[in-house]
């Protein structure tokens, strides 16, 4: 599974920017319900998809880097799950979305990056 909760903006940059999968980044909050409601959705998406992609937490309260990674991508309300490929956003998932949904936006992702190839 790659499921990821990271704490430091060296490891956002391993997971995400520098990473070949199509990447979710999951801003939230302990305090967000719908965060919390999101949690387990993104768990089995990072369980059932592990070829297609990765799933990096970043809880925006937990340190000033975290605080910081959320301004620097335009984090103004949570959840907020940006998705990226090859270290650019291509996509942006604001609220709840159910787990197939999440997946197709990732699959999405993927046909579009190769049509351009």
């Amino acid at each position: 599974m790659a499921l990821y909760n990271i704490t430091t903006r060296k490891e956002f940059e391993e997971k995400v920017l520098k990473s070949k999968k199509v990447v979710l980044v999951d801003f939230w909050a302990a305090w967000c319900p719908p965060c919390l409601a999101m949690a387990p959705v993104l768990h089995d998406v990072a369980e059932e998809n592990d070829d297609l992609m990765d799933v990096v937490k970043v809880d925006i309260e937990d340190t000033d880097e975290n605080r910081a990674l959320a301004d620097e991508f335009g984090v103004r309300s949570i959840p907020n799950m940006p998705l990226f490929l090859q270290g650019k956003e291509v996509e942006r998932i604001v609220g709840l979305m159910s787990k197939g949904n999440v997946v197709g936006m990732a699959n999405y992702v993927l046909k579009n990056s190769q049509k351009q190839s």
